[in-house]
């Protein structure tokens, strides 16, 4: 099954080595379709592209994380999220689940580390 992800950051280097690193993976069979820099950006892409999975970080301009979680929801209710964020903290990573990401990966993360979450997140 061919998966259509949305990545979702503020930094470019990371937005770039997600979809590198996804891309690059063959038994994930993903295909980008939106990259977006903040949670407005979010928002309006998943209504147009309707990905069905998502990479998003939690810390971005123009809108916090756990309202573009909840939006993207709303939005996209079955896609899969996979929150990947500089806050470490147990209690962000459980906002975020309440949210509706379906995983968490803490920056910085190695190549294997994003890889295997996302196998996880298409299981």
């Amino acid at each position: 099954m061919k998966h259509t992800l949305m990545v979702v950051d503020d930094s470019m280097v990371f937005r770039n080595r997600i979809v590198r690193l996804l891309t690059a993976e063959p038994t994930l069979n993903i295909q980008v379709v939106a990259l977006a820099r903040d949670g407005l950006e979010a928002v309006e892409f998943a209504r147009q592209k309707q990905p069905t999975l998502l990479t998003m970080d939690l810390t971005m301009p123009r809108m916090e994380g756990a309202d573009c979680l909840k939006q993207l929801r709303e939005i996209l209710p079955e896609a899969r999220i996979l929150v990947v964020s500089a806050l470490s903290d147990r209690a962000t990573a459980l906002k975020a689940v309440a949210c509706g990401a379906h995983g968490f990966l803490h920056k910085p993360f190695t190549d294997l580390d994003l890889v295997d979450a996302m196998r996880e997140l298409v299981a």
